[in-house]
């Protein structure tokens, strides 16, 4: 039954005559004096157990688990031993005096333990975020449960409600909500990170198929932690139906970008026209797929950056694929030499440099042809092959080196254009005559 303002403040205020009650009292005093003094002495003992203790080689021989709890205890050394100090001061006041002049001890007690167990448990978590919530919220709860205000806490937000659309929301509701996913999403996470290692070592598959696989594990698994945390904190899945439909029109209205790259996303990875290790040209951006995202594919251009093309533009623009089928490349040469050289001879020198290249397929010869007499000298196309497109501008440049050596060994010249400047009705000056040459 929902609670009313009277009762909330009824509460509130049995708490503060309860509250005064213990601080009139002398024995607040010396407890307040002892949990003072075991926070000086535990800050001490945490200071002195950093100095002295390496954690990275603590326990380096005991089983996992052990090792574990090792280096958390001692990561939380000093609320360790607050917790051991407190537990001596109570059990001597328990015997020495009455148990509720130590009240205040015990419930420090309880609360040092709490957080020395949710440290304990959140420390498997990877991310940081995340266990400091999960730490926070959890200790707030052991609290309220230690000091017998959990039932009031929970009462009081399970008093404020919304309803919509046949759904009570209230304020306990979305926190029991929020904690069941969040756990159920670290554990969705953990599954599927184990099926995601399995499938990349699996060698009989593809990388695309490796990658889709992926991605319809972690949608599933999501979908189905969302849908268990909703059905276990007593939400009924029709109640949602209005929700559904804001969210069909907020796709419809502002994220219909979103839902075609995830489309074209499935499309690249069903078709297998792109995949990872790929060797892509798209527009003027060229570089290795490095990984392919629900949204985007990640391209390595191999200086150091990388660019995130959206999952639209590989399925509606032209994309050149170095190694769609075969990562075998053609390299071209253009060069030309002078009308001096005997043309035979440029060529046969071009397929031997080219050929004398350790990058180049022996079984595929490579080819040098004459294509043009042009004005300042004999073009000619140098073509061979080689087994990978990586470092090709590099290949390009070891053989055109190569081939320049050549020509210097055999007196041929690459031609260069000759301009003269020629001066009618009269004469120049001799230093004034200029020829101008590239």
């Amino acid at each position: 039954m929902d609670m009313t303002l009277k009762d909330v403040l009824e509460s509130i205020q049995m708490a503060a005559r309860s509250v005064g009650a213990e601080i009139a009292s002398p024995w607040f005093y010396l407890q307040f004096g002892i949990i003072l003094a075991a926070a000086g002495i535990s800050y001490a003992a945490d200071t002195a157990i950093h100095a002295r203790v390496n954690t990275s080689s603590l326990a380096s021989r005991w089983p996992l688990p052990l090792r574990h709890f090792a280096r958390v205890m001692v990561a939380s050394a000093s609320t360790a031993v607050f917790a051991v100090l407190m537990v001596i001061s109570r059990i001597v006041m328990w015997h020495t005096t009455w148990p509720s002049r130590s009240y205040l001890i015990a419930v420090s007690a309880k609360l040092a333990l709490a957080w020395l167990v949710i440290r304990l448990v959140t420390s498997v978590i990877d991310n940081a975020f995340i266990v400091k919530a999960v730490s926070i919220a959890a200790w707030v709860v052991a609290a309220l449960s230690i000091i017998g205000e959990l039932d009031w806490a929970a009462d009081t937000l399970d008093s404020v409600a919304v309803v919509v659309g046949g759904l009570r929301l209230t304020p306990l509701l979305l926190i029991k909500a929020g904690a069941v996913l969040i756990v159920a999403l670290w554990l969705t996470n953990i599954a599927s990170n184990f099926a995601e290692s399995r499938i990349n070592r699996a060698t009989d598959l593809t990388p695309s198929i490796q990658v889709l696989l992926v991605k319809i594990i972690r949608i599933g698994l999501m979908v189905l932690a969302v849908a268990i945390a909703l059905d276990a904190v007593g939400i009924n899945l029709s109640a949602l139906a209005v929700f559904t439909g804001a969210a069909g029109v907020g796709i419809g209205l502002g994220l219909q970008k979103i839902v075609a790259n995830f489309i074209s996303g499935l499309i690249l990875l069903v078709d297998k026209s792109v995949k990872p290790g790929d060797l892509v040209t798209i527009a003027d951006m060229q570089g290795r797929i490095s990984a392919m995202k629900t949204r985007y594919i990640s391209v390595a251009a191999g200086d150091g950056r990388e660019f995130l093309i959206p999952n639209e533009d590989l399925v509606t623009q032209k994309v050149t694929n170095w190694t769609y089928t075969d990562k075998n490349t053609l390299v071209k040469i253009a060069f030309a030499a002078n009308y001096d050289a005997d043309p035979r001879l440029v060529c046969q020198l071009g397929v031997d440099t080219a050929a004398a290249h350790e990058r180049a397929i022996k079984g595929k010869p490579p080819n040098c042809i004459l294509t043009e007499f042009a004005e300042f000298g004999m073009k000619f196309s140098l073509t061979f092959w080689i087994a990978d497109p990586d470092g090709m501008d590099r290949v390009k440049s070891d053989v055109m080196l190569a081939l320049w050596d050549a020509f210097k060994g055999r007196g041929i010249r690459v031609p260069y254009p000759v301009r003269e400047l020629r001066v009618r009705g009269g004469a120049l000056p001799v230093e004034s005559v200029v020829e101008v040459s590239s």
